[in-house]
């Protein structure tokens, strides 16, 4: 049996490398917005784990991110706590669960999962692969192969991004 529809184009997909105590990630943030309100379903938006050994929060935040994607909100939940990524080195995993509960999640289930450590394996697995392909500081983004460090500069980064995508998206159409 023959199928006549069209086959469905893969959209690019960015992958944002991101620490959740991170202020480069925290300014990174305002690209990813301008980013998504260009290409909206055109492009893929995926914030991945890399929390950094210098920031004493991170790996937690990682964990409470998953248990907010799990109820629905993983999204906001991060972007809630990248815009706190100061009072997150101040107050530390309380704040977690404050943020949970600002946001209407199960904070007490937050907590819950950040004690019995239920998604340690996921950000383990997201930092593994982060270091398998070369990401050693944040944020990194990948699209199309390519691997750009705003670590050190995020200047012309997200400029940088929209060239990719926008040749990945000419291709796709060709």
């Amino acid at each position: 049996m023959s199928d006549s529809s069209p086959v469905p184009t893969a959209v690019p997909v960015l992958e944002a490398w991101f620490d959740l105590q991170c202020p480069d990630c925290h300014a990174a943030l305002a690209d990813l917005h301008a980013l998504r309100d260009r290409y909206g379903d055109r492009l893929d938006i995926r914030l991945r784990h890399f929390p950094l050994a210098k920031h004493q929060h991170a790996f937690a935040a990682a964990q409470a991110a998953e248990e907010a994607l799990e109820q629905g909100l993983g999204r906001p939940y991060a972007e809630a706590l990248l815009a706190r990524t100061a009072d997150l080195g101040r107050a530390g995993e309380p704040l977690l669960v404050e943020v949970a509960r600002e946001l209407g999640l199960d904070a007490d289930e937050v907590d819950t999962a950040l004690i019995d450590g239920r998604h340690i394996l996921a950000v383990d697995a997201d930092q593994a692969e982060g270091k398998a392909i070369g990401v050693t500081g944040t944020p990194t983004y990948v699209i199309g192969g390519e691997r750009l460090d705003g670590g050190k500069s995020q200047e012309g980064l997200r400029e940088r991004v929209e060239e990719i995508a926008d040749r990945l998206l000419a291709q796709s159409d060709a």
